[in-house]
């Protein structure tokens, strides 16, 4: 059995940079490369997209990716491990069989599958969020259970190089792998929350090296422009050390660390993921050198019966208008413009909402007192049952220009289909994964 494995995190949102995972499959010594690409809204999005075009629905920075990362991956045996399937896991094998063709580039790429429960959902069950029962979000465009790492390790043994899923839990991206290679039970509830501690420390990527930590003053982090993205090294037991690679920007230190720790952590002394229900009240953080972080002390308690469930449906549209004024008196010619629109669109749609974007946006209400902003933006939008009806509401801000008041320019205006999230439980038995294997190689091609 392996004394050590190195898991990467190479990706910690859908949106997140290309080159930095390039530099950390390349220098970073890595067994396992994880991108995690899928949030909520994320896979709604995607699924969308999917019934728009069968053959979409997986990540669309998939390609740009994989182009880049499989040269490196083949050339220094790294395997990859990422939920950028999305809605569409077997198109998205598919897809990187096609770029390995045309690379030359021999893969094996397994796609997890079984997370679109839509087919299965009770829609008198609660939502997690008020209680309402799900028929009340119709329409419903998409339900995706997390699955857990258990549904990884079939195409883990598979020996595939890349292994695509849609919505599998953030940590369980990193706990498969050290299930397979160390051979841990779904009942070493121990070890398994360690390695999710591991995963939840590395599954936003950037984070961890410094990036939303920084606060100039306060929190200082060097090079941010080049931050380095982390790995762990994991030993049989779960325990781990992270660290990044040499001469990379960012910074690992124990401060780093327990903000990702606690980051979207409701309850410390139970976590709740599709493996285990961990607990991180006792976990240490020890730096034992220069951008690294000793990791240990997680405990678990059998995981949840229930699989958590998030369901997207059409929520409507939202219409959006800005315009910006400048110069003496900014401030109050822009107030006169919101009651304006407050006047000609409050009438017309229930969910109204207008800002001072550098004045009120944030917060609901202006802070400064004595020194006035010299610039501001004024920004509206309101929610509308169609795309005409929402369209109105950037008309009406750009009308603002010869309508008064003075000096406003730059509008912008915007309308976008909104689609809602809500969560629910489906029992485990009401689940199940399989895996599809694709491959291609140069040998298979000639024969």
């Amino acid at each position: 059995m392996r004394t050590s494995l190195r898991l990467g995190g190479g990706a910690g949102f859908a949106g997140d940079r290309l080159d930095a995972p390039l530099d950390l499959a390349e220098r970073g010594g890595l067994d396992y490369l994880v991108l995690e690409c899928l949030a909520e809204r994320t896979i709604a999005l995607a699924q969308l997209r999917r019934r728009r075009d069968p053959a979409a629905g997986f990540d669309t920075r998939l390609t740009e990716r994989v182009e880049s990362l499989l040269p490196i991956l083949a050339r220094r045996r790294v395997k990859l491990v990422s939920n950028f399937g999305a809605a569409n896991p077997l198109a998205a094998a598919e897809a990187i069989v096609d770029i390995a063709r045309r690379l030359r580039i021999p893969v094996k790429a397994a796609a997890v599958t079984g997370d679109d429960v839509l087919d299965a959902l009770d829609l008198d069950a609660p939502t997690l969020e008020t209680g309402a029962a799900l028929s009340t979000f119709a329409p419903i465009v998409s339900a995706n259970a997390y699955l857990g790492a258990e549904a990884l390790l079939p195409a883990l043994q598979s020996g595939a190089d890349v292994i695509v899923t849609g919505r599998v839990a953030d940590p369980s991206l990193f706990v498969g792998p050290l299930m397979h290679e160390y051979g841990w039970s779904p009942d070493d509830v121990d070890r398994l929350a360690r390695g999710t501690a591991v995963g939840h420390l590395l599954e936003c990527a950037g984070q961890l090296c410094g990036g939303y930590f920084a606060d100039p003053g306060r929190k200082e982090i060097p090079d941010m422009a080049h931050l380095g993205f982390p790995f762990a090294d994991v030993d049989p037991d779960g325990n781990a050390t992270l660290g990044k690679a040499a001469d990379t920007g960012g910074r690992i230190t124990r401060a780093t660390a327990t903000e990702q720790l606690l980051y979207e952590v409701t309850d410390p002394h139970g976590y709740l993921t599709p493996d285990v229900t961990a607990d991180f009240s006792a976990v240490t953080l020890t730096e034992t050198g220069p951008n690294r972080i000793a990791v240990r002390g997680a405990r678990g308690r059998a995981r949840p019966t229930q699989l958590k469930v998030s369901v997207g449906y059409l929520a409507g549209y939202v219409g959006e208008g800005e315009i910006g004024y400048a110069g003496t008196n900014a401030v109050a010619r822009a107030q006169l413009a919101a009651q304006i629109l407050r006047e000609r669109l409050g009438g017309r749609y229930s969910e109204l909402r207008i800002d001072l974007v550098g004045s009120t946006s944030l917060h609901g209400r202006a802070f400064d007192t004595d020194e006035r902003p010299y610039e501001v933006r004024l920004r509206v939008a309101a929610r509308a049952t169609s795309r005409e009806e929402a369209a109105i509401v950037g008309d009406e801000v750009e009308a603002l220009y010869t309508n008064g008041p003075a000096g406003g320019g730059g509008t912008r205006k915007y309308v976008t289909e909104q689609i809602g999230i809500v969560s629910t439980l489906i029992d485990r038995g009401r689940v199940r994964p399989s895996v599809t294997v694709h491959e291609w190689s140069a040998h298979a091609e000639a024969v």
